[in-house]
C-alpha cells in the first residue's frame, strides 16, 4: 500500500478513535452522567467541576491521545513518501476527522465535546510544523487561565494565537506558510475557527459577566 492508501485508511479511523467519548466514560464509572450535570458537556472541564482536578486531568489526557495518536502515524506515513500538497491535505484530514470525531460523535448520535484538548492532539502530532506553534498555545491557554480561572477563554485566545504562531514561525524558519505549506495554513485557521464557533456560548456569557470560573470539586 502507498502512503496515499494508508492516510485513507486512517481517516476513518481517526474519526472513531475522536468519537470515543472519554469524559462520559469516566463520569459514568464514578456514578455521574455529565451531560445530565454542571454545563452539560462532555469535556474535561466540565467533568472536572463535578468529580475534581484529576478528572480533569485523566479525560484532558485521553482526549489528547486520541488525535495524538492517528496524527503521529500520519506524519510517519508523510515523512515517507514525502510531501505533497494532495498529501498534506490528506495528512490534515486524519486530524480533522478525529477533531470532528470528538465534536460529533458517532456514539453520541452526533453531539460532543468543544474538541480544545483534541485540537491540541492534532497539532502536537503535525511535527514541525504545527507542534511548535501548539506548544505556544498551550502556554497561551495558561498564561490566559492561571490568573483569570476562565477555560472557555483561555482556549478562545489560545486557538486565535495559532494561525499568528504559525505564521510568525513559518517565516523565520522558512517552511512556506504561503507557498508550499499553504495547506496547514489554512487547517489550523479552520481549527481556530471551530473551536471559536464551539464557544459561542461561552462568549455571550463572557460578555454577559455571567460565565463561570473553573473551580473542581473535591472527589
Amino acid at each position: 500500500m502507498t502512503g496515499t492508501h494508508w492516510l485513507l485508511l486512517l481517516i476513518p479511523l481517526a474519526y472513531l478513535s475522536g468519537s470515543v467519548p472519554f469524559g462520559l466514560l469516566v463520569g459514568l464509572a464514578r456514578g455521574v452522567d455529565p451531560r445530565k450535570a454542571g454545563s452539560g458537556n462532555i469535556g474535561a472541564t466540565n467533568v472536572g467541576r463535578l468529580l475534581g482536578g484529576r478528572f480533569f486531568a485523566l479525560v484532558f489526557t485521553l482526549d489528547l491521545l486520541k488525535s495524538l495518536l492517528p496524527m503521529l502515524a500520519a506524519t510517519a506515513i508523510v515523512g515517507h513518501a514525502g510531501e505533497t500538497w494532495a498529501l498534506q491535505c490528506l495528512w490534515l484530514g486524519v486530524g480533522f476527522a478525529a477533531i470532528l470525531g470528538h465534536m460529533f460523535s458517532c456514539f453520541l448520535r452526533f453531539t460532543g465535546g468543544k474538541g480544545v484538548a483534541t485540537s491540541a492532539g492534532v497539532l502536537l502530532g503535525l511535527w514541525p510544523y504545527l507542534t511548535l506553534p501548539g506548544l505556544l498555545g498551550i502556554i497561551t491557554w495558561l498564561i490566559v487561565f492561571l490568573p483569570w480561572r476562565y477555560v472557555s477563554l483561555a482556549s478562545i485566545i489560545g486557538a486565535v494565537a495559532l494561525p499568528i504562531y504559525f505564521i510568525v514561525l513559518g517565516l523565520l524558519l522558512g517552511w512556506g506558510p504561503f507557498s508550499e505549506h499553504m495547506p496547514l495554513l489554512l487547517f489550523v485557521i479552520l481549527v481556530a475557527a471551530l473551536v471559536v464557533v464551539r464557544h459561542r456560548s461561552n462568549i455571550a456569557r463572557l460578555r454577559a459577566g455571567t460565565e463561570h470560573r473553573f473551580s473542581s470539586k473535591r472527589s
